[in-house]
């Protein structure tokens, strides 16, 4: 990556840790993380545990605030306020968190979301002061069948359609193939390399050449302390969005892999 672009660091709890649990390992690792962004200005961590454990790992970071170690949610719904039973709204989200994921796939697989509703997400996010992190990703059968540019290219197009490039060069996207979450898979970096160039070039075809080059790109996908760095080396990968990893001390590692891969 380009010392311009700040690398982030994002782990996704998914559903795993309820309040107490979650309070109780955010007490275990908040520290090191301090101190290891202490020394790694380069860095940002951004924690996203379950909705319902917001707020106790929200307590946790007001009790150790650094400008660095921040807050996300995992997805919420793109209205304000409304009958919508389950749902939490931008504006309760930003209550807690600068951060929010938005379009993972398993929200695209098991919850049926679209590009056209990912899209909505990503505008209502923008317009209430958060920085969405949007996930795309092409599926193995995509991937065998070469079809993984043609993929990339329809997500974020559809995901990021009629955004204003005031508001895009707050908006993160995470390239996570599918074949790779939680298989132990990861793509090369070489192979992940490839697709940051596409979707840099997607934004400059888009926008123009300098948003192509501020738009942060995470990879995600069986991410370990063991690839971070080779991944994070890589001049068009800014970072990355961690699922399993995440929710163990390993991730303190992780952090410090990323940090020494950049100094």
């Amino acid at each position: 990556m380009t010392s311009d672009r700040t690398a982030i660091i994002a782990g996704n709890w998914k559903m795993h840790y309820g309040p107490k649990k979650a309070k109780s390992f955010a007490a275990e690792i908040v520290p090191q993380l301090g101190q290891l962004l202490t020394h790694y200005p380069q860095l940002l961590c951004v924690l996203c545990p379950p909705t319902i454990s917001l707020p106790a790992v929200y307590d946790v970071l007001a009790e150790n605030p650094l400008a660095r170690l921040e807050l996300g949610a995992q997805n919420m719904h793109y209205e304000v306020q409304g009958a919508f039973t389950g749902e939490v709204s931008p504006t309760m989200v930003h209550e807690l968190c600068r951060n929010v994921i938005l379009g993972h796939s398993e929200r695209r697989m098991y919850f049926g979301e679209t590009d056209e509703l990912v899209n909505k997400k990503v505008k209502a996010a923008l317009n209430h002061g958060l920085r969405p992190i949007v996930c795309i990703g092409e599926n193995e059968e995509q991937y065998e069948a070469a079809h993984t540019e043609r993929v990339i290219r329809s997500q974020v197009m559809g995901s990021l359609a009629s955004i204003p490039e005031q508001q895009v060069r707050d908006v993160v996207i995470a390239y996570e193939p599918i074949w790779a979450i939680g298989t132990g898979k990861a793509a090369s970096a070489d192979d992940a390399e490839k697709v940051m160039r596409l979707i840099r070039e997607l934004y400059s075809a888009t926008y123009n050449a300098a948003a192509g080059d501020a738009v942060r790109i995470l990879y995600g996908g069986s991410v370990t302390a063991k690839n971070i760095g080779e991944l994070i080396a890589q001049p068009d990968i800014d970072g990355a969005l961690v699922g399993g990893a995440s929710i163990k001390a390993d991730f303190v590692e992780l952090l410090h892999q990323a940090g020494e891969a950049q100094s």
